[in-house]
């Protein structure tokens, strides 16, 4: 459900949007994803992450525990999410 503050992305940003959903977590690997925007409406730097790694108890919107143990944070995660649509 789209909030009704955020607009609508566009087609580039949808086309974007779909390739990150044939990816893997960037994490840990898993699959498969949610989309996870590290700004609302920056969809061209958001980042494929599992649901527990996204929304877990230890993922981003929570403890950030898995990430931790990983060394990740966002800025990482965008990084790795560009190289892997980009290369």
């Amino acid at each position: 459900m789209r909030s009704k503050n955020k607009p609508a992305q566009t087609a580039q940003e949808k086309r974007h949007v779909e390739k990150l959903a044939e990816l893997h977590c960037v994490v840990c690997g898993d699959s498969p994803v949610e989309i996870h925007e590290p700004e609302q409406s920056l969809w061209l730097i958001s980042i494929p992450l599992c649901t527990a790694c996204h929304r877990g108890s230890d993922g981003w919107h929570g403890t950030r525990l898995r990430w931790k143990l990983r060394k990740y944070d966002e800025l990482r995660a965008i990084n790795e999410t560009l190289r892997q649509v980009l290369l």
